[in-house]
């Protein structure tokens, strides 16, 4: 099976506590080397400089990549993490992705800063039999000093089948905070998956699944939700099983974290996903929404 990832490969500055680590990162890389680790093949559409000096790695690990020399330079981020909370600023923008058709099975749409516009965005919508949207890339503004911050924003969220947000998005996109927005969106899209920091939600066929991460130190944090929703998705289409996903993505989410990695060395195995997706597997709390 087949996952296409539109979005941005990014160089990210990341500042940890005194340290500061200059890695490859993007949704693109974070969910193409995810998927790979779940047996998926994985076609990315993207755009990165001739300052990117990851592509060689991409190609071994069987990860294609077309047309995405740019003459700009790749976009590049700065984030200081702080435990759970972190800061971006956007330094710089590549080229904007152009429409180009897919046969993967699954789409997943996660745009870092503008790179995808609304009708790219309406063009992909029809292109797979799921097809996955993380909006922040809509969503952010930047400040004059290239801080980044979310502005209220309405998408058209028709034929989108699986939505990844977390508070701040979803009272972006809505208007409503918290859970009251994430219902809102069920309402439009069949799997809303809703992250708030170790409490994850899926809302499934008017259900809300819970599970909860462990309390643990959190070192680097960059890319986690790009893994929790590419495995999120390669789950549902292998397996068809809605509570699978959930257990495998806050599995795959939890063995990133506990490798204390930064950058893209963070993407667990699939044995260490697959451990701990058994145990939330009995654990998901549900009630009615």
């Amino acid at each position: 099976m087949k996952l296409a990832v539109f979005s941005h490969c990014t160089i990210d500055e990341i500042k940890i506590n005194d340290d500061l680590y200059e890695r490859p990162g993007g949704p693109a890389c974070y969910c193409g080397l995810a998927a790979r680790e779940m047996g998926f093949d994985v076609e990315l559409v993207t755009k990165f400089g001739t300052d990117y000096t990851f592509s060689d790695q991409l190609s071994q690990n069987k990860i294609k990549f077309q047309n995405t020399p740019s003459q700009k330079p790749t976009t590049r981020f700065r984030l200081e993490i702080n435990d759970t909370d972190r800061t971006l600023w956007i330094k710089n923008t590549c080229d904007k992705i152009e429409y180009t058709k897919t046969n993967a099975d699954g789409i997943l749409i996660s745009p870092v800063f503008d790179e995808v516009s609304l009708d790219v965005l309406e063009k992909i919508k029809s292109d797979a039999n799921l097809v996955a949207l993380d909006p922040q890339g809509f969503l952010r503004r930047a400040g004059p000093d290239g801080m980044v911050s979310f502005e209220r924003t309405n998408l058209d969220l028709s034929n989108i089948d699986v939505l990844k947000s977390d508070p701040g998005e979803v009272n972006n996109l809505t208007g409503l905070e918290g859970l009251e927005g994430a219902k809102l969106l069920h309402k439009k899209i069949d799997h809303i998956l809703y992250t708030n920091k170790r409490d994850v939600s899926l809302f499934y066929k008017n259900k809300q699944y819970s599970i909860t991460l462990p309390n643990m130190d959190i070192f680097d944090t960059s890319g986690v939700g790009d893994i929790f929703t590419a495995t999120y998705c390669c789950t549902m289409l292998k397996e068809k099983d809605a509570l699978w996903a959930l257990s495998f993505a806050g599995g795959a989410a939890q063995a990133a974290l506990e490798s204390k990695e930064v950058g893209l060395d963070k993407i667990p195995p699939k044995g260490a996903t697959q451990t701990n997706a058994s145990y939330f597997y009995n654990i998901i709390k549900f009630k009615d929404v």
